[in-house]
């Protein structure tokens, strides 16, 4: 063990370079085609043998920090290396910050703007690093090369999700002032943190060197929303003016800071292992209720309003026992359940692998926008008039038909096109369920559908209710081409999303889509009328126009122009700690052009001439996050403050840590009276 310990010490005592290392190292690019004037990541990617470990960038009382020696092209340069949380490993008494199992470090590269598509850019970097066990040291190092092809900048999807994975291991900027105070041999950090903010095995691990002891026992106490940190000065150590370092919140999660010398309050609750860790009955209960009432008021969504309406009616209609409205009721909500479970299912499973994603994940794809588009023109133009196929079950006749089946997927109908935005009530709830278990978190994407489904299922249960229903006659043919109009809305908007995320000629290869399976519908009601066979023509249509809308073309980057507004800036959480640390009062949202709260709520308030005049009156920032591509930085940050989707606002008022939340519906009266 002494000779470990040497080894660790005295690295420059050390043989020459092992032979075979045993942390395999290897040189990855997010993109191998990156735009010219744009930046690219790459990771460093290290796979220790079992039982070796690599070092942090502080290794604490022994170890060796990761060198990179640089050879690339001309105006092509690298910024700083970049390091996962790390792990703590106590030796003999010295403490190490080390990384015991598969890591990445990453550094960004910025391409040079000029440069002309197909230059061959070939990079290269040596690497040196300590490897060790328990026992034993060894440096190593490694050349690693590889050639990046000036291009769009596009990222294969297998390789944005290996990234993804990666970033969400890397520490988050704090966003706030953190404050130290050394009183005696004891130095005590204050980070601002809000309460509902859980944190499991608190850690701070130090950047300031001789800040802190570092192989010393810290303990973590909150204080309202605050964490105070307590450990013992470093031997000798002088008054640093800051003191920098990463703070561990739970498993490979942490947070980067900078504290400053300032009050720092008494200590308050001891923080054990696991503190306001979710999964309480409460939390769920309280969780689950804003499911239920978030999904009741999808209802009232243009997409949803019509299938519901129409399927009212169809059981208002002569023939519709008791029983068979029970069924019916039972099956739609069935349907609408089976389908929030499975989004909530794939967005718990994408999360477990590392991959950035949120609510609404489906509609931050192309291809999907593509299928809703040709989806809601069939439902629009069945409701028109333009044709007739109840008993296929396609579009309107889909609504329309009766029993269980039709019921059934009349509802996953709904929830599909219903689901996409959280409104009020939903964006706590769905927070909550990602970071309840999965059970609980199940529990909570079923009660949204349950709240989808509940006014079809109290009206095939309740007779009273139907009876409120009119009567059926020659008015409902009337109504029904009424309801026409929201879905052609629905279907223009959907036309307008897959524009802004995809570009203009995906938006026409999807209207293409549509026109093709429009013709093949209208041509299929034609026979159909006639008494014959609709499938020759329908079939062929129908795969045409799907399999356009599968290669819909993505020419432009997804998300696109934020920051149209004059003083409106892009969100990042560098600039917001920029902003909140020059002392200005900060308002941020989120939104998506698919986020048809978010549009109402920015064009009724965010965007009026006296909320303008306000907060440029009050010197308030504005800054806005694109989510419309499910931007994976944006997707920590919502996950960050206890959310899954958008809208999201926040106002950071100067000298406050945390953020004060605003409700999901704004006004223009809220937004002005934030500036007091």
């Amino acid at each position: 063990m002494l000779l470990a310990l040497l080894f660790a010490l005295m690295p420059a005592a050390l043989p020459a370079q092992a032979d075979s290392p045993h942390i395999a190292a290897s040189l990855i690019a997010e993109s191998d085609t990156p735009a010219a004037g744009r930046t690219v990541t790459l990771a460093l990617a290290m796979k220790p043998e079992p039982g070796w470990h690599g070092y942090w960038k502080n290794p604490g009382d022994a170890g060796v920090e990761t060198k990179l020696d640089w050879t690339l092209p001309a105006g092509v340069t690298a910024g700083e290396l970049r390091y996962p949380v790390p792990g703590q490993l106590l030796l003999a008494g010295l403490m190490q910050y080390v990384y015991e199992a598969d890591y990445a470090q990453l550094v960004d590269l910025t391409i040079p703007a000029g440069l002309a598509a197909g230059t061959r850019l070939p990079v290269k970097v040596a690497v040196d690093w300590l490897e060790c066990t328990n026992e034993v040291c060894v440096p190593a190092s490694a050349e690693l090369a590889l050639t990046l092809t000036v291009g769009d900048g596009r990222v294969d999807p297998a390789r944005q999700t290996q990234f993804d994975g990666w970033r969400a291991r890397m520490p988050r900027p704090l966003g706030a002032e953190a404050y130290f105070a050394r009183a005696g041999d004891r130095v005590r950090i204050a980070v601002p943190l809000p309460a509902a903010a859980g944190v499991d095995k608190p850690y701070f691990y130090p950047l300031t060197a001789d800040a802190i002891d570092y192989a010393a026992p810290q303990t973590v106490t909150r204080s309202g929303d605050m964490l105070i940190i307590e450990a013992k000065a470093a031997p000798g150590a002088t008054h640093p003016d800051r003191i920098a370092g990463v703070l561990a919140i739970g498993d490979g999660q942490g947070l980067a800071l900078e504290a400053t010398p300032g009050t720092v309050p008494a200590a308050g609750e001891a923080i054990g292992e696991t503190q306001a860790a979710p999964g309480g009955l409460a939390t769920i209960l309280l969780a689950l209720g804003g499911a239920l009432l978030g999904g009741l008021l999808l209802n009232i969504m243009p997409c949803v309003f019509p299938i519901l309406s129409l399927k009212a009616l169809s059981l208002a209609k002569a023939g519709v026992d008791e029983g068979a409205a029970k069924r019916e009721g039972l099956a739609y909500t069935a349907g609408v359940i089976l389908v929030c479970l499975a989004l909530g299912g794939i967005l718990l499973g994408l999360r477990a692998g590392g991959v950035a994603a949120g609510w609404a994940f489906q509609l931050q794809d192309p291809r999907v926008i593509t299928l809703l588009l040709l989806l809601v023109a069939a439902i629009a133009f069945n409701l028109a008039g333009l044709f007739e196929l109840g008993t296929i079950g396609v579009g309107g006749g889909l609504a329309e038909k009766g029993g269980t089946a039709g019921a059934f997927w009349t509802g996953a109908l709904a929830a599909f096109i219903a689901t996409p935005c959280t409104g009020p009530f939903m964006g706590a709830a769905l927070g909550a369920a990602l970071v309840l278990p999965t059970a609980a978190a199940l529990a909570i994407f079923a009660g949204l559908g349950l709240g989808l489904a509940l006014p079809f299922l109290l009206l095939g249960f309740v007779p009273a209710l139907r009876r409120m229903l009119p009567k059926p006659g020659a008015w409902m043919g009337t109504f029904r081409h009424i309801l026409a109009v929201p879905m052609f809305l629905t279907a223009l908007g959907l036309a307008w999303i897959l524009g802004r995320q995809a570009g203009v000629n995906a938006m026409t290869v999807g209207l293409l889509a549509v026109l093709v399976a429009g013709l093949g519908l209208w041509a299929a009601g034609r026979r159909q009328a006639r008494g014959r066979a609709v499938w020759p023509v329908l079939a062929p249509a129908l795969a045409i126009g799907v399999a356009i809308a599968v290669l819909v073309p993505r020419d432009a980057p997804a998300a696109a122009q934020t920051a149209q507004v004059e003083g409106v800036e892009p969100f990042s959480e560098a600039r917001l700690a920029a902003l909140t640390g020059e002392g200005r009062p900060v308002f941020v949202y989120f939104t998506a052009d698919w986020c048809l709260t978010c549009k109402v709520n920015e064009k009724a308030a965010i965007e009026r001439d006296e909320v303008r005049r306000a907060f440029a009156d009050g010197k308030v920032a504005v800054l806005v996050g694109d989510w419309t591509d499910g931007n994976p930085a944006i997707s920590r940050f919502l996950a960050q403050h206890g959310r899954s989707g958008v809208p999201l606002y926040l106002f950071y008022r100067p000298g406050t840590a945390a953020p004060e939340v605003l409700p999901q519906v704004l006004t223009p009266e809220r937004l002005t009276a934030l500036i007091g």
